[in-house]
Parts: C-alpha cells; sequence; structure tokens
C-alpha cells in the first residue's frame, strides 16, 4: 500500500464520522463565504466613472430632516463644482407591493445627467423626460422585472408624502452601479406638494477629483452656524453612513464570523483527537518499526488538511457556484443588485481551511508524541 493510499484508508475509516466531519466543514465555511459576501456587498464602495466626483449634501442634523431649495444658488457658486441637482427621496408603492424594492427620486433632469454622467439615456427618450414633468425615467432592471415599457405609466402611492404619482415612463437608464430606481421632476413634486421649498438632499460633482476635498471642506464651511447646517461628505462615505444606520454591521459579522470558526475549530480538533486515539496501537507499531515522530505526525497532518480542503471545495466551492448562478436581486426581493464571491473572498475561506487543518492535527500529533510504544500498544482499539 502507498503512503497516500495509507492515508486516505485511515481517513475513511469511520466513513460516518469522516462524512460528517467534512460536512461540517462544508457548512461553516460556506456560512462564512455568505457573511463576507453580504458584508461588501453592503459596504463596497462605488467604482463607476463618477463616483470619485459625486458629493452627498445632507442636513446635518439627520438624513431625514429636510435642506431648504434656496441653498442651490450658493452651492451652485462654490468654486469646484462642475453641477448640482436637489435630490429627494420619495418612498411611494408601486402596485400595491407591501415592499418595493426600487427608491424613486425627484430631481433636476438636466442637472441630473450632468452630475449622473454614468446612467445612458437614449436621445430622443432623454429629450421627452426634459420636456413633460409629468414623465420620469426608470432604471432598466426594474423594466424587466415587472414587464414594463417605456411610454407605459407608473402610479406610485406616497408613504412619506400624503400625495400619489401618476408618471408617463420617457425612458430607461443602464449603466450605472444600480440600475432600479425611478427618477422624475422635483418641480412635479414641488406643484403636487403645493409649492415645497425644501429638498432633500444636494447631490453634487466635482470638477476634479483633485479639487473634491476642497468643494467638501468648502461646502461645510459655507452652512456652518446656518439654520441649516449641512454635511458633505463623498459617495463611498455616504453610503458607508447609511449602513452604518443599521448599526456596527462591520462588527456584527465579524463577529459571527470568528464564533463559526472558533465553533469549526473546536469540532475539527475533538473529531481528529478521537479518531487518533482509536489508531494508538497502530501508531505504536509505526514507531517500533522505525517510522520517526516526524513521519506520524505527517500522516496525521495529511489526513486532518486532506478533509478540511475537502470541506472547503464543497463550502465554499458550493457557495461561489450558487451565488453565480442564482438570480440574487429576484430572490432578495431587489434588496441586493449583486452578491459577488470575490476571489479575495474564496483566498480568505481556503486560508481558514488551511489553518484548521494544521491547528487540528497539533494536538492529537502531541499525543503520539508523548506515547511511548509499550503505552501505545496497551490501548485498546
Amino acid at each position: 500500500m502507498t503512503l497516500p493510499g495509507f492515508v486516505i484508508r485511515n481517513a475513511f475509516r469511520n466513513k460516518r464520522r469522516a462524512l460528517l466531519s467534512t460536512l461540517s466543514v462544508a457548512a461553516s465555511l460556506f456560512l462564512l463565504v455568505t457573511l463576507q459576501t453580504f458584508l461588501r456587498e453592503l459596504t463596497v464602495p462605488p467604482e463607476d466613472v463618477g463616483a470619485s466626483l459625486r458629493i452627498a449634501v445632507r442636513n446635518k442634523v439627520s438624513l431625514g430632516v429636510p435642506l431648504p431649495a434656496r441653498q442651490r444658488s450658493i452651492i451652485e457658486k462654490v468654486p469646484g463644482i462642475a453641477a448640482v441637482t436637489p435630490f429627494t427621496y420619495f418612498g411611494g408603492r408601486y402596485r400595491d407591493e407591501e415592499f418595493t424594492p426600487f427608491a424613486q427620486f425627484a430631481v433636476d433632469p438636466v442637472a441630473f445627467t450632468n452630475v449622473f454622467v454614468d446612467a445612458k439615456i437614449r436621445i430622443e427618450e432623454l429629450a421627452d423626460w426634459f420636456k413633460d414633468r409629468g414623465t420620469c425615467i426608470v432604471g432598466q432592471d426594474t423594466l424587466d422585472r415587472y414587464g414594463i415599457k417605456v411610454g407605459e405609466r407608473m402610479r406610485l402611492s406616497g408613504t412619506f408624502y400624503p400625495i400619489d404619482l401618476d408618471l408617463r415612463i420617457a425612458g430607461a437608464y443602464s449603466g450605472t452601479m444600480d440600475d432600479r430606481s425611478v427618477f422624475f421632476h422635483h418641480k412635479h413634486l414641488d406643484e403636487m406638494l403645493g409649492g415645497s421649498e425644501t429638498v432633500g438632499t444636494w447631490w453634487v460633482r466635482a470638477e476634479s477629483a483633485e479639487s473634491a476635498p476642497q468643494v467638501i471642506s468648502t461646502l461645510n464651511a459655507t452652512f456652518a452656524n446656518t439654520s441649516a447646517e449641512v454635511r458633505a461628505e463623498t459617495e463611498s462615505a455616504f453610503q458607508l453612513g447609511f449602513v452604518s444606520m443599521w448599526g456596527n454591521i462591520r462588527l456584527l459579522i465579524g463577529s459571527i464570523s470568528s464564533v463559526v470558526v472558533f465553533t469549526l475549530l473546536l469540532v475539527a480538533v475533538s473529531t481528529m483527537s478521537m479518531s487518533i486515539r482509536e489508531r494508538f496501537r497502530e501508531l505504536a507499531i509505526l514507531k517500533a518499526i522505525g517510522y520517526r515522530r516526524r513521519e506520524l505526525f505527517g500522516f496525521i497532518l495529511a489526513e486532518s488538511f486532506g478533509l478540511a480542503i475537502v470541506g472547503a471545495v464543497l463550502g465554499a466551492g458550493g457557495a461561489y457556484l450558487l451565488f453565480h448562478s442564482i438570480d440574487i436581486q429576484k430572490l432578495s426581493g431587489g434588496m441586493f443588485v449583486y452578491f459577488e464571491v470575490t476571489p479575495r473572498i474564496m483566498a480568505m475561506a481556503f486560508t481558514v481551511a488551511i489553518a484548521l487543518g494544521i491547528v487540528a492535527s497539533i494536538p492529537p500529533a502531541l499525543a503520539v508524541a508523548r506515547t511511548s510504544v509499550v503505552d501505545g500498544l496497551k490501548t485498546l482499539d
């Protein structure tokens, strides 16, 4: 019998235990990969063309406190700003859904296209949207999800505002990080509200990435000590701040991941120790016929390492295949657009498996090293 065959035979001597051990590693690493992918989905910064230039300006008190519309003329005079648009969340319900998975925002159409330059819209549809206040543009993903087409009407029931919207779809946009939202005229919202003079936030595009930090500082200083102080921040910082309202999501997921890894380590060490304890007599015989401690440790390490890697292939590999084959947007009700298991996450999962295989082999290897041939031969199978 070859040495690899000897290791494999010992690893699967108790087939039920080997199967359960492998599946426990697989299930734990599947959960670990899912948690890390979930965390990345929530915290990954925008990476589209204009993300480095876009700046969000909200009320310093809270995102839920509106800003006066008169601020626009002041913001437009700040050096380094190329465009600015109001950006007010409507939060309506579509088709009487309990949860509508796409957001709706009131904007200045012309300024919007200058701020969100990555959005791709047909010229004729863009012109239609510009000239008709009762129209909107809708993300291509939302059109596909609901099977609606350009030219149809979209009715949104107000939740935050005491009004309902009946908008004609003038066009579709695509090419952004999230092609789901609906954008309509802010002037239409103002008219429906009887002449509102507030906006939710301002979105600004800086002239260059180099001027963005200075623009942020100037905006914060301009409205300091006024009745509506603002907090200007980059798009990625705004996104992370929005996620932070859920609590310290990084700490939560990090804690859960740590518990998963620690529990998995305890199970692996216990399983390997039990498996080796049952074979003390055989290992003592190997010692007696000339095998050295490091060679016995190599047998134990190979067995532990092999089970851990097989579990990683099943768990992490299964997560990779699953999340790349399902429609996560449909499955999550539109909560997630992407759920990408990156090479970095896969590398982390396999690193955990490798470390697990090494650490789990150490306690039983030490026990074998400390046991003499005579004591080992006295052990009952």
